[in-house]
């Protein structure tokens, strides 16, 4: 339990990212010498130590929510903790510890329903770990971190007297050496922005949401819509009156109107009218119906609507309902969300002048590869919409915080500058080092602009992908292969000694 909070305590809102190889470090201290049966227990009091805090922000959606994804992950996180066991039992079982962290991201990345929350490598934004990412991606930095855990764990279960002092040094010097490895990410030159590189001026546009939550659902869209335009509709006066540079392009968040502009003409007109005011092309995030999508969908002043950004990894429970048919027997709460919205297909990037814009929606920051498809297809500048109204009752900044923090994490992957635009915040612009070049507050309105460089160069982790997680992942499983046939040899001597 200690193992978990103190992990917990790695990942906004308190920050503290030193602390994140300690929670690995306990929970093989923990595991040590337990049977499975027992190793399940511990890990499911890890999981619930770890998931239960760090996702606290859902109980402002429902606490039921809160409680079945905590518990969930929980008893997934349990059930690979049993491996986790059974790799302790090999002589390079900290290698192998460290590689059973990136495979457990990868399979609850994925599966029963995709997760990122918790990732080792999400704690460190703002710490010289990580520019590791900018070579190996998010999967390297998590092996990293796991190691100098391991490792420690390592030395802690060495023996402590006068003999066993000569056996601590050897885990000693390798909790030193992936210690300081880690730390060594400090020095990688992983982000050059060469002099003459292009740049552009950008506007992130926070309107901020209704604090009422009993308002008709009409009226608050219409509400959020008009909040952004009128903030828009200011930094246009503001660019009039010299007080601002006109902006290149204009950014607003994820569910910046709920009703489709199509089927609604005053919400077509109140977009169109804060487009023509700043004369700048505005992307929109927008929800669209026939069928049901999420989008960011780019408005020109001369021609509206144009090309338009599909979310391609929806929200499990939120966008979509897992399982909606099984579910549908056991609880009416599937009829919360009645129809899934339907994923995009492609990454798609808007040209405006020199700038190449990928889009992520809110939720999508979390996932390697969504972003790096966005770098790949030509993006020089990247965009998180995003909407956090719903998770930050109360003064509630976990979600927003913690999704802030992948989106620094992914300006130092992909070496782009990155603007995240939120409906109440935390909105912000992000260098391609991973600094906050501004940020705001939370539920106020607030408009955000800043010169931005427009970089083309593709990182080694974009260049590789997912080929160090699939790796990783693949020589874990064939270590644990090993270990499991090494169980069952053991199994079957100790029944043929019981036997005689």
């Amino acid at each position: 339990m200690a193992g978990g909070l103190i992990l917990t305590s790695a990942f906004p809102p308190a920050g503290a990212w030193p602390l994140a190889p300690l929670g690995p470090a306990l929970l093989v201290v923990a595991l040590q010498g337990r049977s499975l049966r027992a190793s399940f227990a511990v890990g499911l009091l890890f999981g619930l130590a770890l998931f239960v805090p760090l996702l606290s922000w859902l109980i402002n959606l429902a606490w039921y929510a809160w409680a079945a994804l905590a518990i969930a992950e929980a008893v997934i996180f349990a059930l690979l903790a049993v491996g986790q066991r059974m790799l302790l039992s090999l002589r390079a079982w900290p290698v192998a510890v460290a590689g059973w962290w990136v495979a457990a991201e990868a399979l609850r990345d994925r599966w029963p329903y995709a997760f990122p929350w918790g990732r080792l490598a999400m704690s460190q934004a703002g710490a010289p770990t990580v520019p590791w990412t900018a070579i190996g991606g998010a999967p390297l930095l998590s092996f990293l971190l796991a190691l100098t855990g391991s490792t420690l764990a390592w030395l802690l279960l060495a023996p402590g007297s006068a003999v066993g002092l000569r056996r601590r040094l050897v885990p000693a010097l390798a909790f030193a050496g992936a210690t300081g490895l880690a730390l060594a990410g400090g020095l990688l030159p992983v982000d050059p922005v060469p002099a003459g590189t292009p740049a552009a001026t950008v506007a992130a546009i926070q309107g901020d949401v209704p604090h009422a939550t009993n308002l008709p659902d009409l009226l608050r869209a219409t509400t959020v819509t008009a909040n952004h335009a009128a903030a828009t509709q200011k930094l246009a006066e503001q660019v009039r009156a010299g007080k601002r540079p006109a902006p290149d392009l204009v950014i607003w968040p994820e569910n910046s109107t709920d009703l489709d502009p199509r089927q609604y003409p005053p919400v077509f007109g109140t977009i169109t009218a804060a487009v023509q005011a700043i004369d700048r092309p505005v992307l929109v995030g927008e929800v669209l119906r026939n069928p049901l999508r999420n989008v960011g969908q780019l408005w020109t002043p001369a021609h509206g609507p144009g090309p338009l950004y599909v979310k391609r990894q929806l929200v499990p429970f939120g966008e979509y309902i897992p399982f909606r048919g099984l579910l549908s027997h056991v609880t009416s709460l599937v009829a919360l969300q009645p129809e899934n919205f339907t994923a995009g297909r492609r990454a798609v990037v808007f040209h405006v002048g020199p700038i190449r814009l990928g889009d992520v929606i809110c939720y999508e920051v979390g996932f390697d590869g969504l972003v790096s498809s966005e770098v790949r297809a030509g993006a020089n500048l990247l965009a998180v919409q995003t909407n956090d109204a719903t998770f930050e009752v109360d003064g509630q900044l976990g979600e927003s915080l913690q999704q802030l923090a992948m989106a620094r994490i992914r300006a130092v992957e992909s070496d782009r500058a990155v603007v995240v635009a939120s409906t109440t915040g935390v909105s912000a612009v992000i260098a391609p080092d991973g600094t906050l070049v501004a940020h705001t507050g939370t539920w106020r309105q607030a408009i955000l602009e800043s010169r931005v460089p427009l970089l083309h160069t593709i990182t080694l982790a974009d260049r590789v992908g997912a080929g160090p997680e699939y790796l990783i992942t693949a020589l874990t499983v064939g270590a644990f292969g090993w270990a499991a046939y090494g169980w069952a040899v053991a199994r079957r001597r100790r029944r043929s000694a019981t036997r005689a």
